[in-house]
């Protein structure tokens, strides 16, 4: 009698499974980055007196959930939507004085302040694409792979085929010419004894 043997799963992937899985368009990550970030630094602001650590903090997670979240066709968007949402939300922040000119000021002091933490999140953003995107990558090529194999899904290659179709000495027919098109060219063209 054989027994089956069954893995269990870690209770760790079990609770990363019951997370949810959105597929975001380009466009849709970088709105859900901008306004998540815009929310945080005002709940910065109102609760830990716009501090720079908690902004920085809070934008990797957001930053490693945007790469995450962005559906495959639209992952190199990622790394481009981040910064724009560091900068979109860290306008609350910033601290700027009266006037237009002095939130201006306040707003690039502070993309230099936190230059670090807008780099890291970038980072964290670029990394989690670029790995997503070699799994796609190796995926696709497994899956072609497995079609081009088996009795019924065999297709020799196209030097294969040339090498065969110039070891008979006949040339290759083309696309669309089948035997009636053969017979037609034969009767037009006068044959020569």
């Amino acid at each position: 009698m054989y027994r089956v043997r069954v893995r269990s799963v870690p209770p760790v992937v079990l609770a990363l499974r019951r997370f949810p899985n959105p597929r975001l368009t380009g466009i849709g990550a970088g709105l859900f980055a901008s306004l998540t970030m815009f929310v945080l630094a005002c709940a910065d602001r109102l609760l830990f007196d716009s501090s720079e650590l908690v902004y920085g903090l809070l934008f990797l997670p957001v930053s490693a959930l945007t790469a995450l979240w962005v559906r495959p066709a639209d992952l190199v968007t990622a790394p481009i939507s981040v910064p724009i949402a560091f900068a979109v939300g860290v306008f609350p922040i910033s601290g700027g004085s009266e006037g237009f000119g002095g939130q201006v000021m306040g707003l690039v002091t502070a993309l230099a302040v936190h230059a670090g933490w807008l780099y890291g999140g970038t980072l964290v953003a670029g990394v989690i694409a670029t790995v997503r995107k070699v799994r796609l990558m190796r995926a696709r090529r497994r899956y072609v792979l497995a079609q081009g194999r088996g009795p019924a899904g065999e297709r020799p290659p196209r030097a294969v085929a040339a090498a065969s179709v110039a070891a008979s000495g006949s040339k290759p027919v083309r696309a669309g010419a089948g035997s009636a098109g053969a017979a037609g060219a034969a009767a037009r063209r006068p044959q020569r004894p």
